[in-house]
């Protein structure tokens, strides 16, 4: 093996060399070996191609592995196919190629172990290969099944590499075939060491193999590298089990055997001086066995205090497969350190994923804590404009196929839409309702019936696409832990935006004032000039007009259906409520609150996210109990209503 890895550095550094002899030649002067190959004369030909330099020797090898190689009548080597009897050949060293009868030829056909070999090879020579295909794939095939002799190829070929991508990716597998098999132990530990940064699943899985452990047992404590002393008694009938497996302690009786063994030995009523009346107490049943162990006709019975003895007489313990102590000790330092930084970054996935889900919440509700804020109205059709939002998307979608500039139209055209829309629901149907919450929610319960039905029957039943700009395709990844989708990432700017904007038309705009006025005290309001009927509807359709844009915004990454606005409608309420009813800093901490509560619940079972919205809604009816007002209160008239 040592001269096979020497000629393989030796066409890592020479493959550009050209030289005169052809591949024809080598394979001529090893053609029993190439024709008949085994596993004992397969290296020979490997090492003589490996030092040829060759370039077509790559083709060759993935021919021959793949059983494309065929011999002619004439003794020289081809590449072939064969088809109805007749062979598509063509030659090792030029680009001549033929037809012929299959029947001149014989196909070579090396058994799996020969393939291996052969494999292993193939990929030491792609490592240099001038395709980057062909290299990255190699290095592929390492990760997936690394081994002792791909090392110093692989460490040759890393300061030649021109892909500076895949020259990182060829130190870590490396580095990862060093912590496994290096021969020099400061060199193994040093590959260990650098792995306590590298939070990959494949970093982890070599420190976990290097930490392999078999659990064994013996009379003393062996000279091995034992990774803990195992307590037989945590589980004595299994500890027994593994003695007797050993060969260390008999097999303990059954009641089965015990039965069978009394049976086999009644002897005038009674058994082992037992009558056969009293067997049925377990006591007298082993006191008879054990009378018939000492005459000799039964096994030594083994007792609970039998099995006890033996246990305290052995040693339990785990033995690293690994028989040096520096190493085991290293690999648990670096697994160590690694999964404090997998546990850090998990709490920051989960952490995005908490303010993803906020921001969603905070876009869904946004529009209903104005409009619940300042209306005092219960718009259960609320959802419904979200639903609207997103067809109104899908719509402008069919008419501009360019997804970038249909989404940037989009957003306006939805406010408008869903504004109109909302303009309308107060004047026909709220404005008649003011102060009448039971028939307010009722009514607005049957539009988004109607809504829904609407929807369906325009659209259908069938989920329809959202397209999202290729830009957003993806996700942000930072590591094998941490990531999030750019639509995700998206949403949350969406809502910065939306937070800002809405502060500045409450804070900065006429429009804002009166709303504040009317909300704070309508007759006084009533009474400087503001008409509280014309806010309330500018209100309504605001709070409408958002619920489009985040319709829009959801649309991206969840079906779009008639019945998507319910799935938003129960979280929308519960944000406004928990937050603070009209307040846009209470919305905000309440889709906080609810999205990183529920990513929370999520942690500890993360397979059912109907769970976790269920004890999310059951930690909300507590929290209002002790907080009617929700986190931020809201002064006036909502706050006196």
């Amino acid at each position: 093996m040592r001269s096979f890895l020497t000629a393989v550095l030796m066409f890592v550094s020479f493959a550009s060399v050209a030289t005169a002899q052809d591949l024809q030649s080598i394979l001529q002067t090893h053609a029993e070996e190439v024709a008949k190959p085994s596993r004992n004369s397969v290296g020979v030909v490997l090492d003589d191609l490996a030092a040829s330099g060759l370039p077509q020797v790559t083709v060759f090898l993935e021919k021959w592995a793949e059983k494309e190689v065929w011999q002619g009548s004439d003794g020289l080597f081809y590449f072939g196919t064969e088809d109805d009897d007749v062979l598509t050949w063509a030659s090792v060293d030029t680009d001549e190629t033929g037809t012929a009868p299959a029947d001149n030829y014989s196909q070579i056909k090396p058994n799996g172990g020969v393939r291996r070999l052969i494999g292993t090879a193939l990929v030491q020579f792609q490592l240099s290969d001038p395709d980057l295909d062909r290299r990255t794939a190699a290095v592929a095939s390492i990760a997936r099944r690394p081994d002792a002799s791909q090392l110093a190829p692989l460490l040759a070929s890393i300061d030649g590499e021109t892909d500076a991508a895949l020259k990182a990716r060829k130190v870590q597998v490396a580095n990862f075939v060093q912590a496994r098999f290096a021969d020099d132990t400061d060199v193994r530990i040093a590959a260990i060491e650098s792995l306590s940064k590298d939070t990959t699943v494949e970093a982890r899985a070599v420190l976990n193999q290097i930490l392999n452990s078999k659990t064994g047992v013996a009379v003393e404590a062996p000279d091995v590298n034992i990774a803990r002393i195992i307590d037989p008694f945590d589980a004595p009938e299994e500890s027994y089990a593994i003695l007797v497996e050993a060969g260390l302690a008999p097999a303990k009786q059954t009641p089965s055997e015990i039965r069978q063994t009394l049976e086999a030995n009644i002897v005038d009523g009674r058994v082992g001086g037992v009558p056969l009346a009293q067997l049925s107490d377990p006591a007298l049943r082993e006191r008879a066995y054990a009378a018939l162990s000492t005459a000799g006709l039964a096994p030594t019975l083994i007792t609970d205090l039998t099995r006890d003895v033996a246990l305290n007489s052995h040693v339990f313990y785990e033995a690293y497969d690994e028989g040096d102590a520096a190493i085991t000790d290293a690999a648990q330092a670096a697994l160590a350190s690694v999964e404090t930084r997998v546990g850090t970054a998990q709490v920051a996935d989960l952490t995005l994923d908490a303010l993803s889900l906020a921001s969603i919440f905070f876009l869904a509700a946004i529009g209903l804590a104005i409009t619940f804020g300042v209306m005092g109205v219960i718009n259960m059709a609320h959802g419904e404009f979200i639903m609207m939002g997103a067809y109104t998307g899908y719509v402008v979608q069919l008419f501009i196929p360019n997804y970038t500039v249909s989404i940037i139209v989009a957003l306006p055209v939805a406010f408008a839409v869903t504004f109109a829309a909302g303009v309308a629901m107060e004047r026909l149907v709220i404005r008649w309702l003011y102060d009448r919450p039971l028939e307010t929610l009722l009514a607005t319960f049957g539009i988004s019936v109607a809504l829904q039905q609407l929807a369906k029957n325009i659209f259908g039943t069938q989920a329809r696409p959202l397209t999202s700009p290729d830009w957003l395709a993806g996700a942000w990844v930072v590591n094998d832990v941490i990531q999030i989708s750019y639509i995700r990432i998206a949403i949350f700017v969406l809502a910065l935006i939306f937070l800002r904007l809405i502060l500045y038309i409450l804070k900065r705009t006429r429009l804002g004032l009166e709303v504040r006025a009317v909300t704070q005290n309508p007759g006084m309001a009533a009474s400087m000039g503001i008409n509280p009927a014309k806010i309330n509807m500018l209100t309504f359709g605001l709070g409408s007009g958002i619920a489009g844009i985040a319709g829009v915004a959801i649309g991206l990454y969840a079906k779009v259906t008639s019945e998507m606005g319910s799935d938003y409608i129960v979280q929308s309420f519960m944000t406004v409520v928990v937050g603070g009813v009209g307040n846009v800093w209470g919305t905000l901490a309440g889709a906080a609150m609810i999205g990183f509560g529920q990513k929370g619940i999520e942690w500890f079972n993360p397979s059912n996210t109907l769970a976790a919205q269920t004890y999310m809604i059951l930690f909300v009816i507590l929290f209002i109990q002790f907080r009617p007002k929700g986190i931020v209160a809201l002064k006036g008239r909502a706050a006196g209503d």
